[in-house]
């Protein structure tokens, strides 16, 4: 999870409530209490919940199984958000339910990028070149002076 320059750290109370988010959407997804033929049988992952600092709307990241259909299952969820937002309402004890958003989980692609680019050829030959030899500052390795 990035961050942008000067943003805060979600609170301990965003966490739990965006935790508390994940575990029903993913419950509720792969029920398929969704009447929507994009979502039927489609196996979907909730990887994470981010919950703004009021608790007034929530981000869900997702993805399909194998990251099929995509595009479908994104229009199905925004299509079903209502639908899900009521759900939380019944199942969740919040002074208010958050307006939801739905977004790809895109961390895994970054991560296996990065794993791809750590392994390169390229990444390689650097790791394998011999460091430059140090040599100690004016000073370095002597002990405590007496003058």
């Amino acid at each position: 999870m990035t961050r942008s320059r000067g943003a805060k750290a979600p609170s301990q109370r965003q966490l739990r409530v965006g935790e508390e988010l994940r575990h029903v959407m993913a419950r509720l997804l792969n029920a398929g209490e969704a009447h929507d033929p994009d979502l039927a049988g489609a196996s979907i992952t909730v990887s994470e919940v981010r919950v703004s600092p009021d608790l007034k709307n929530a981000t869900v990241f997702f993805l399909p199984l194998a990251g099929r259909n995509e595009a479908a299952v994104l229009a199905a969820l925004k299509r079903a958000a209502p639908f899900f937002r009521h759900r939380l309402a019944e199942e969740m004890t919040l002074r208010f339910t958050p307006r939801l958003s739905f977004q790809l989980d895109r961390s895994f692609e970054e991560a296996d990028r990065i794993e791809r680019l750590l392994h390169s050829e390229r990444v390689r030959q650097d790791l394998s070149e011999p460091a430059p030899e140090h040599e100690p500052d004016e000073g370095e390795g002597e002990g405590p002076r007496d003058g």
